[in-house]
C-alpha cells in the first residue's frame, strides 16, 4: 500500500487511542487524595489501575470495544493480566464492582478464558441477594454506603448492562427479562419529564429527586447504556421495549444537542446551569452515545446531530494531553441535595474518564474503516 493512501486522520485517532491506553493503566494516587478505605482496613483505589471498582470496569469495556476493532492483542493482554489478578484476590459485591463483569462476559464468549464461575456468581448475587428497592429497583450499594432505597442513572451501566451480556453468554432468560425490568424502572423515576434529561438520583424513601440535578456523567450512562443495550438484545424494530428505549434516547439526545456548549462542544456537569463547570468525561459519553445512536440508525442522521457529535469529539481531543490524559475530568459524585455541590467536585485524571475517551474515539474510529 501507498502512505500516500494512509488517511491521516485514521492514523491521528489512533494515536491519541494509544495514548490514553497508556495513561489509563499507568495512572497513579500519588497522594492518597483517592484512596478508598473500607470497614474491614482494606484500602480500594480508585485511581490507580490495579483494583477494583467500577472506575476499572468502564476501562475494560473501552479495552475490549477497541480490541473487538482492531484485534490489538496488547490491548486484550490488559483485560487478561486485571482478570487474572483481580479474581484471584476478590472483592465485596455492590452496584459498581459489577461493572467488570460486562467485559468479562464478552472474554468469556469470544473464548479466550474460562470466567463461567465468575459470571454465574455474580450474577446470581445481582437476581436474588442484591439489595432492592421498592418495587423492585436494583438499590445503588457502594463499598461504604448502602444507600437505601435509593436508584441512580448509574445503575444501568454498571450492574444492568453487566447482567444482560451474562444473560446472553449464558442463555438465562430470566436475566435479560430483569434487565428490560430495570431500565423501563429506572426511566420511570429517573427520567425527567419536563425537559428529557435525566435525574441523578431517587429515592422511595420520602419520593423526590434529592436536589433534582441533571448531572452531566450520570445522563452520559444512559446516552451509552441504551444504545449498548438494543444492540446487545438485538431488539426487533417493532418491539415495544425497544421503541420505548428509542424514543426515551431520542428525547435525552435532543435535550443534550440544545445544551451543549457552543463555544467549546463540552457540556457542563450541571447540564443546564452554565454557571457550573465544562466536564469532559461526560462529553466523551455523549459523543460515544450519539455516534453509536446514528450508526446504530436509533436516531435520523440529521445535520444537527452529526454536528453535536463531531463537536463533542473535537472537544475530547483538544482535552487529551501529550501523555494521554483527558483533562476537566470530575472525581465520582455522590447524588447531591444542594446542586452547588456537585460544582465543588474535583477535576482530576481518572480511569472512567480515560475509558470514555476511549470509547468514544474507538466509535469515532469506525467512520475510517
Amino acid at each position: 500500500m501507498s502512505f500516500r493512501n494512509i488517511n491521516p486522520q485514521k492514523t491521528a485517532v489512533q494515536g491519541h487511542i494509544s495514548n490514553l491506553i497508556q495513561c489509563l493503566v499507568n495512572i497513579e494516587d500519588t497522594t492518597g487524595e483517592f484512596l478508598m478505605t473500607l470497614p474491614d482496613g482494606r484500602i480500594i483505589d480508585t485511581k490507580g489501575w490495579n483494583d477494583w471498582e467500577w472506575t476499572h470496569g468502564v476501562g475494560l469495556y473501552g479495552l475490549w470495544q477497541y480490541y473487538e476493532i482492531t484485534g490489538d492483542k496488547a490491548v486484550l493482554q490488559i483485560c487478561l493480566d486485571w482478570f487474572r489478578d483481580r479474581f484471584a484476590i476478590g472483592t465485596l459485591k455492590n452496584v459498581n464492582t459489577m461493572s467488570p463483569l460486562l467485559t468479562a462476559a464478552y472474554v468469556h464468549e469470544a473464548g479466550l478464558a474460562n470466567y463461567a464461575v465468575h459470571l454465574d456468581s455474580w450474577a446470581e448475587w445481582v437476581m436474588h441477594d442484591m439489595p432492592r428497592t421498592e418495587e423492585g429497583g436494583l438499590q445503588h450499594i457502594t463499598y461504604l454506603v448502602a444507600n437505601e432505597q435509593q436508584l441512580w442513572d448509574d445503575t444501568l451501566m454498571m450492574s444492568v448492562l453487566p447482567l444482560t451480556k451474562i444473560g446472553l453468554v449464558l442463555k438465562r432468560k430470566e436475566y435479560l427479562e430483569e434487565a428490560k425490568r430495570q431500565f423501563l424502572l429506572h426511566i420511570q423515576y429517573l427520567r425527567d419529564v419536563t425537559t428529557g434529561l435525566w435525574f441523578h438520583g431517587w429515592t422511595f424513601a420520602g419520593r423526590h429527586h434529592f436536589g433534582r440535578v441533571r448531572w452531566a456523567r450520570g445522563n452520559c450512562w444512559i446516552t451509552v447504556a441504551i444504545p449498548d443495550f438494543i444492540e446487545m438484545l438485538n431488539l426487533p424494530k417493532d418491539d415495544g421495549v425497544r421503541l420505548f428505549l428509542v424514543s426515551t434516547l431520542t428525547a435525552q439526545i435532543d435535550a443534550l444537542v440544545a445544551c451543549q456548549d457552543e463555544a467549546s462542544g463540552l457540556w457542563h456537569t450541571i447540564l443546564d446551569d452554565p454557571t457550573s463547570y465544562l466536564e469532559a468525561s461526560a462529553t466523551a459519553g455523549f459523543a460515544y452515545g450519539i455516534l453509536k445512536s446514528l450508526r446504530l440508525r436509533l436516531i435520523p442522521k440529521e445535520e444537527r446531530y452529526l454536528t453535536a457529535a463531531k463537536k463533542a469529539i473535537e472537544a475530547v481531543i483538544s482535552n487529551i494531553s501529550t501523555s494521554g490524559e483527558l483533562k476537566n475530568v470530575s472525581f465520582g459524585t455522590p447524588v447531591f441535595s444542594d446542586p452547588e455541590e456537585y460544582k465543588k467536585i474535583p477535576l482530576t485524571s481518572m480511569p472512567y474518564g480515560q475509558s470514555l475517551a476511549l470509547l468514544a474515539l474507538t466509535e469515532y474510529f469506525r467512520t475510517f474503516l
